[in-house]
């Protein structure tokens, strides 16, 4: 009886523990098959920038890195929660990670009414400022961030200590990210946003800056119409590369179709591009749906054509 009366009680703490704590498993599926002339993002395979026609995945001509995630969060009460987020890239080629094990996310937060403080491998606010308003919910083939990167930042930091002012701001909120010259080989640097969402609007400023070298920074925003949203954005990459884009896209019920323009204004390489993405969509479901999409990138054409489960 005393076995059974303890056995039920460690059940009944084990349920209320499960209560206030939640993990959740997640994660990308995207291929298809294109040509990606030269160069790639972020953790791409390589032998996808072959100049071929091929099957492709995590190129730069996918909507988007397949990948898996683990992310949970526990109730502390009084408003306090603690989480954490785990996240790898896949190369559905092989089956192989396509980088470093939980390279895309590796951290820690703790957050209440005060706002989010974040510890580890993360999002730059560079780029959950350009995010805000970017039309292709940053895919792989951007033609913003494929041009201008993040305001000459990258997508991610390591060692990044952050803070995230919490919502309900009036549409406003802030992100500041930093990470110290120890974890970054005596380079200390640092990123902040300012975002405002709110209704049809959504505008962000973004700045970063690294130890001996000029500030990045951009600066856009999109209007939503409804059945048109139109953006438009100006980038400057600290010395290498800075301009303008220009786009908009139009939505047909599951069906969506988006132009963006990016154009030069300066570049060190001497010679000023624009660069033009076309991109047509069709949701099959909440969760997927289908891509065609082309980028002209500094004088390469580049095509893709696939499928995307999110899950």
């Amino acid at each position: 009886m005393k076995k059974t009366l303890l056995a039920l009680t460690v059940l009944a703490m084990s349920g209320a523990a499960m209560a206030q704590s939640s993990v959740t498993l997640y994660g990308v599926a995207d291929a298809g098959l294109g040509r990606i002339k030269s160069g790639s993002t972020g953790s791409s395979p390589a032998n996808d920038a072959s100049n071929k026609t091929e099957f492709i995945s995590g190129s730069r001509m996918n909507n988007g890195e397949s990948r898996i995630g683990v992310r949970g969060v526990e109730d502390l009460g009084g408003g306090l929660k603690v989480g954490f987020n785990f996240e790898s890239g896949l190369d559905l080629d092989t089956g192989a990670a396509s980088s470093a094990f939980w390279s895309r996310q590796a951290n820690l937060w703790l957050g209440g009414n005060w706002g989010t403080f974040k510890m580890g491998r993360a999002f730059t606010p560079s780029y959950g400022g350009v995010a805000a308003w970017e039309l292709t919910s940053i895919a792989n083939y951007s033609v913003v961030t494929n041009t201008f990167n993040y305001g000459g930042a990258g997508s991610r930091n390591n060692s990044q200590f952050s803070y995230k002012t919490p919502g309900g701001l009036g549409g406003f909120s802030a992100e500041v990210g930093y990470v110290t010259k120890a974890d970054n080989a005596d380079r200390a640097k640092w990123d902040f946003n300012v975002i405002y969402a709110n209704g049809p609007i959504a505008a962000a400023l973004t700045a970063n800056k690294e130890k001996d070298q000029k500030t990045g920074y951009t600066l856009g925003g999109k209007y939503d119409f409804g059945s048109f949203v139109v953006a438009a954005s100006y980038n400057h990459t600290r010395d290498t590369r800075r301009g303008f884009t220009v786009g908009g896209t139009a939505k047909f019920g599951a069906f969506s179709v988006t132009a963006d323009v990016a154009r030069d204004t300066k570049n060190i390489s001497g010679k000023k591009y624009t660069n033009v993405l076309l991109e047509g969509k069709y949701a099959l479901s909440k969760r997927t749906f289908v891509y065609l999409a082309g980028l002209r990138l500094d004088g390469s054409t580049n095509y893709g054509i696939g499928v995307r489960h999110n899950f």
